[in-house]
């Protein structure tokens, strides 16, 4: 019995961690799927998130519900200068251009966080954080189901934007022909920048709540990078419910690998899975044939 409660409660985390690690993967599909950038330096920008709130929302005594608005809206101004003067001008180059320019952005930026912050492990500290939830025998961290709701809630804010308004058919209209789309009067460098900074924005909520979970370094941005990566193969390139169901599967496989094998083969487990999935379906769950 006690076997069972604990495989129950595994099961239970890893579908509520499964939904942040969604949002924070969220940035990086949407990103790929209408610019095709395949951006390296995400997981710094996750990080990014959580050194925002520990050196800057948290001293100014902002309440935690306006700060990852805040959070969000300072990665999106950040991000988009990154678009307009390194990335854009490699709009009509090889993607392998752009690749390894997010490669050395990531590699500078990194050495940016040692140097500020040196190299020292840091966590978002909220006295709700280590407060817990019992239901009968299932037993979870009150942040593990805050983040959840928080992330479903603007994951489904993101697929409203994007299917509802004048934004998200420009959007849609330069992911699926970006020639086409300019020649019909849309402003395509304008949707990509800010396409840029909504993926920056995903990924610095993403990051904070990544932050008060788990403690984080200056090079943590390396694992939720692959993560990240391993989550948008699962769900499909560009779906973004497909990227939530991607980080709850993903969530659960780790959590259940942890009980079954150790915490050290939480990540092996899912990346296991994500090569089996290349290899059946590689459009991704919910991903259609041919993209």
């Amino acid at each position: 019995m006690e076997s069972l409660n604990i495989v129950v409660n595994s099961l239970v985390s890893g579908l509520l961690l499964g939904g942040v690690l969604a949002l924070a993967a969220l940035g990086l599909s949407i990103v790929l799927g209408v610019m095709g950038l395949v951006n390296l330096a995400h997981g710094e920008f996750l990080i990014a998130g959580a050194y925002l709130m520990v050196f800057v929302i948290q001293p100014l005594g902002i309440h935690p519900v306006f700060a990852l608005p805040l959070v969000a809206a300072l990665m999106a101004l950040a991000a988009l200068p990154l678009q307009r003067y390194l990335l854009q001008p490699l709009a009509d180059k090889p993607p392998e251009s752009s690749m390894m320019t997010t490669f050395g952005l990531s590699i500078v930026i990194q050495n940016l966080y040692l140097m500020l912050f040196q190299a020292d492990t840091r966590s978002i500290q909220f006295s709700a954080a280590t407060e817990s939830i019992q239901l009968g025998p299932v037993s979870f961290g009150f942040i593990y189901l805050a983040g959840f709701v928080f992330s479903v809630a603007v994951i489904l804010a993101v697929h409203l934007l994007v299917s509802r308004t004048s934004f998200g058919r420009d959007l849609r209209a330069s992911a699926s022909d970006p020639m086409a789309a300019a020649i019909i009067g849309v402003n395509v460098k304008r949707v990509h920048g800010w396409t840029v900074a909504l993926g920056a924005a995903c990924a610095g909520m993403g990051g904070v709540l990544i932050g008060t979970i788990f403690a984080f370094t200056p090079s943590s941005g390396a694992t939720y990078l692959l993560t990240s990566f391993a989550i948008v193969v699962l769900g499909g390139l560009g779906n973004i419910f497909g990227t939530l169901v991607g980080g709850i599967v993903l969530g659960v496989l780790q959590s259940l690998g942890g009980v079954m094998f150790g915490d050290g083969y939480r990540d092996l487990v899912g990346l296991l899975v994500l090569l089996i999935v290349l290899a059946i379906r590689p459009q991704g769950m919910m991903g259609r044939k041919g993209t």
